[in-house]
């Protein structure tokens, strides 16, 4: 190696690097460009059809497959919507007129399922106190078509909805209590929903 700066030092046309051809930009451009174009048209990221109707991620969870207790609450709360909500409106705090209120009333919020069991099993009729109003309304027998499955999950859906925190109700209370009443008239106002047992 020699000791003379002078042989360090690089010629100028040593030091020239080879310059990357412009074309290989315009192709590297070109490509991500296309591929853009790709991913816009063939993933949905960038569509909001992909996210419409749901506007929040909370609202979006609510329409995902459900297993186990969550299933059954969401299979009670589309019963209900299906059967009750005409009456006692989509969030439980009734119709004048039309139906009580079961969001916080007294006969929903029971250590025991029993008195709301039989509601739907034989209706009711009668003057009935819910939340200190009267009412003097008649409910038709509307749990008898269901399935002891699906009137249990609309029992649960209503004792655990709109600050309802009562237990839920399981198929075999409900098909204990079908054998039960089986054959019985309705329940006679309040004076025959205190007579049930809790």
């Amino acid at each position: 190696m020699s000791n003379d700066p002078k042989d360090d030092l690089q010629t100028p046309e040593q030091s020239k690097a080879s310059p990357v051809p412009v074309w290989i930009f315009a192709a590297m451009l070109l490509v991500l460009f296309g591929s853009g174009v790709y991913f816009d048209r063939h993933s949905g990221w960038f569509d909001a059809q992909v996210y419409a109707p749901y506007r929040t991620s909370a609202e979006l969870e609510a329409y995902q497959p459900k297993s186990g207790a969550a299933a059954f609450f969401a299979e009670g709360q589309r019963q209900y919507s299906i059967i009750c909500a005409s009456c006692h409106g989509d969030n439980g705090q009734g119709k004048p007129g039309q139906a009580p209120p079961l969001a916080d009333s007294e006969w929903v919020n029971t250590s025991s399922s029993k008195r709301v069991e039989q509601i739907p099993q034989l209706g009711l009729t009668g003057l009935i106190h819910v939340k200190g109003e009267a009412w003097n309304l008649q409910m038709a027998a509307m749990g008898v078509g269901l399935s002891d499955s699906d009137l249990a999950a609309v029992l649960t859906y209503i004792r655990g909805s709109w600050g309802n925190t009562a237990s839920p109700v399981t198929d075999d209370d409900v098909k204990a209590m079908r054998a039960l009443v089986a054959g019985h008239p309705p329940i006679n106002g309040e004076a025959g929903l205190k007579a049930i047992k809790e």
